[in-house]
């Protein structure tokens, strides 16, 4: 009888085991996430502006980390006529295929080394500054105008899709963060900006989403401006001490964060709910269960950012192309903006959606609350 005890005691300790191990899951590097999708919002513009001669004035400017590969490529050979400005502080190794209406244009001291299996002689040399402003000055006054300027970070490739580059509206290049996703002209594959996991089994029929977020603490501290394309949703967002996590149109979504939350339609600041000096990915997919009292959680995604402003899409999974229409990013921090007609939210004390809350309470830090 005594054996059997001890067994029965053996395979719950098992089974305990099994149960907490499948709760959690180890990161890896994807290209594509079914559900969250991020990116760095990096110094840009795009214009409407093009030549007499029908040619585009395009500035990529690129930056890379110490640890990404110094070799990327430009496949430009399906395009309009244009010029294109190609900057950067570093040494790195361009594999180029340019369609003979395509000038390139480095600069003088440019320790970019271009190679090309087929030769136009349409790279050229100038003297232009690196300065941003400077060179968005240099290149109006030299070609007429600018029709984009792109800041790109860890480039792996730039293909142009052939449609017209330029963009309806101002043709007066004014630069500022941007998601470079959106110009539908070019195709940009960067090195991951993200790791992410899904634990298995999901439960299929839980409603309610769950996605954890995780910047880790040798990441700087980011304003992350979140978009939930979702309904039902609960998000956990932790990261390093200064992060804001500012929420553009929260729905039907549930929060807690170590960090400030701002909800941009009140506006309504919510201090950190919770403590969590941890950024181990076990560690914080286990907090952001027992916070919301889960079994599972949908996704875990661990982004680690080398600039302050970044774009976060909660993605609808059965709408694979929401990073493609979703708005542009609103900078909390813009000043003179135009007047918008805000979005009405109400607040609630309880998930039922039954209790609402006055938008001049205090929240306290150890409550949860719930957005529509």
């Amino acid at each position: 009888m005594e054996g059997h005890v001890v067994l029965f005691a053996l395979l719950l300790c098992i089974s305990a085991a099994a149960s907490a191990s499948s709760q959690t899951c180890d990161p890896i590097e994807v290209n594509d996430n079914p559900w969250v999708y991020v990116t760095e919002e990096l110094i840009g513009c795009w214009t409407s502006f093009i030549r007499q001669d029908n040619a585009e004035v395009h500035i990529l400017r690129l930056n890379f980390g110490t640890s990404d590969s110094n070799m990327f490529s430009l496949e430009m050979n399906n395009t309009k006529p244009m010029n294109l400005i190609l900057t950067s502080p570093g040494t790195y190794y361009a594999l180029h295929n340019l369609h003979p209406d395509v000038k390139l244009y480095v600069k003088n001291d440019s320790k970019i080394n271009l190679h090309a299996n087929v030769h136009y002689n349409n790279v050229y040399k100038r003297d232009f500054p690196s300065e941003d402003e400077e060179l968005v000055k240099w290149a109006s006054q030299e070609f007429g105008g600018v029709t984009s300027f792109t800041t790109i970070q860890n480039l792996k490739k730039v293909t142009l899709t052939g449609t017209k580059g330029t963009k309806a509206g101002s043709s007066n290049c004014t630069l500022r963060n941007e998601d470079a996703s959106e110009k539908h002209f070019m195709k940009i594959e960067t090195a991951p900006l993200a790791k992410s996991c899904s634990p298995s089994p999901q439960n299929p029929n839980d409603e309610t989403e769950l996605h954890i977020i995780n910047i880790p603490e040798s990441a700087i501290p980011c304003n992350v401006s979140v978009h939930v394309e979702t309904k039902k949703t609960s998000v956990f967002l932790r990261g390093p001490q200064g992060t804001t996590w500012t929420f553009i149109n929260p729905l039907h979504t549930q929060f807690g964060s170590n960090n400030d939350i701002v909800l941009l339609t009140i506006p309504h600041r919510i201090p950190p709910s919770i403590t969590l000096n941890s950024d181990n990915a076990v560690d914080v997919q286990r907090k952001a269960l027992d916070y919301f009292k889960a079994s599972t959680f949908t996704s875990y995604t661990e982004v680690r950012p080398e600039y302050p402003m970044v774009l976060l899409v909660l993605r609808n999974n059965g709408n694979p192309e929401v990073i493609e229409t979703a708005p542009a990013p609103v900078n909390p921090t813009t000043t003179n903006a135009p007047h918008q007609m805000p979005l009405l939210m109400q607040l609630y004390t309880s998930p039922d959606y039954r209790s609402p809350m006055d938008p001049n309470t205090k929240v306290q830090s150890d409550k949860r609350i719930y957005a529509e």
